[in-house]
């Protein structure tokens, strides 16, 4: 996950090669290997080159430090908006506290890596649904990779690794984020074009793109992305705690549908807020199921709670997967089945 949107602000630029001596590097090989097995015998890693970055990437040069919640006696602790979080970082002098940190960057887990007033602004996010995203991302060899969000720099350097550092292109609003994620590209031995800007815009001076996929989530899908595409190029992104993946046809037509993953992503930063999440009138147990929760988020401020529980049930409580998004010029909706069928909701905030 990472932050993205604003205003833009430089052209693209790239960090160099950097060899510094590695303390970590046998006990991280050890673990990044655990974690390639747990990802591939869990089904999130299947094809053999995506396995292979996963390999090669050393996820804790991304995560020299990161935040846990909840406070801990004789621990470095960062009170945020009422929260308190527990640091955990790689040069901490308690040896039992750097092992700790080691095996956190490869636990599969999100990991908070930047709170600020409060409020989580970039994260790196669960290794297994970042092998799930990338593997839906279905790209070949040759083919330019706009990211959306930079984050720690760790997913940038997958699709490098996959793609080559020529092919990759991955923006972010916070120049803090940008120099950061250079550095930590450079570590590793990777360097993708580096921008800082506003993520809403995407990035035309490298454009057309064959995949664009996004690491933070939207409320609707940003129309110039379709007009930074070739023809056939293919957009994953997470919207309403799913994923949705749009084919573009062209720069004003695309249409696609959900990943069956539930996915969680801080919201794409400059964008309008979604629309608040309404339960009044439903039971408790449909609440407590994924899918239901799911479609309350797609429908929020579009259809009343009750009537989306009516529709849940009738339609035998629909997965993610049987949903999908069509953009064709200046509309997008969100359908279930069938983009010309009964159910269909705009996209955007409601007027």
């Amino acid at each position: 996950m990472a932050s993205t949107g604003g205003r833009t602000r430089g052209a693209p630029d790239n960090g160099p090669r950097a060899a510094v001596a590695d303390p970590h590097a046998a006990a991280a090989a050890e673990a990044r290997a655990g974690l390639v097995r747990r990802l591939t015998e869990g089904g999130a890693l299947t094809d053999p080159r995506w396995r292979a970055a996963f390999e090669a990437v050393p996820r804790h040069l991304f995560v020299p430090c990161y935040y846990e919640a909840g406070e801990e006696r004789g621990g470095a602790c960062e009170a945020s908006g009422g929260a308190v979080y527990t640091r955990l970082w790689r040069d901490d002098p308690d040896p039992s506290r750097r092992a700790r940190w080691l095996a956190g960057t490869y636990a599969d887990a999100p990991l908070a890596t930047w709170v600020r007033g409060g409020e989580l602004i970039s994260s790196s996010s669960q290794p297994s649904l970042m092998a799930r995203m990338l593997e839906a991302l279905e790209v070949a060899d040759g083919n330019g990779v706009l990211e959306i969000g930079t984050g720690t720099g760790y997913n940038a350097a997958l699709l490098a690794h996959r793609l080559g550092d020529d092919r990759v292109t991955t923006l972010d609003l916070e120049p803090e984020l940008t120099e950061t994620a250079r550095g930590h590209l450079a570590a590793a031995g990777f360097r993708p074009a580096v921008v800082t800007g506003d993520g809403a815009r995407g990035w035309p001076d490298r454009a057309p793109y064959d995949r664009i996929i996004a690491t933070c989530a939207v409320p609707s899908v940003p129309a110039v992305w379709l007009t930074q595409c070739r023809p056939g190029a293919l957009l994953l992104m997470p919207l309403a705690t799913g994923l949705v993946t749009l084919r573009v046809a062209d720069t004003g037509h695309g249409e696609g549908r959900f990943l069956a993953t539930p996915a969680y992503f801080v919201p794409l930063r400059g964008s309008a807020p979604p629309p608040s999440v309404s339960t009044h009138g439903v039971p408790p147990r449909p609440l407590m199921d994924d899918s239901f929760r799911f479609l309350l988020n797609l429908v929020a401020g579009r259809m009343e709670p009750v009537e989306a529980l009516a529709l849940w049930e009738h339609e035998d409580r629909p997965g993610r997967e049987r949903y999908g998004v069509t953009v064709r010029g200046d509309r997008q909706w969100a359908w279930l089945d069938d983009p010309e069928g009964p159910y269909g909701w705009p996209l955007g905030p409601p007027v």
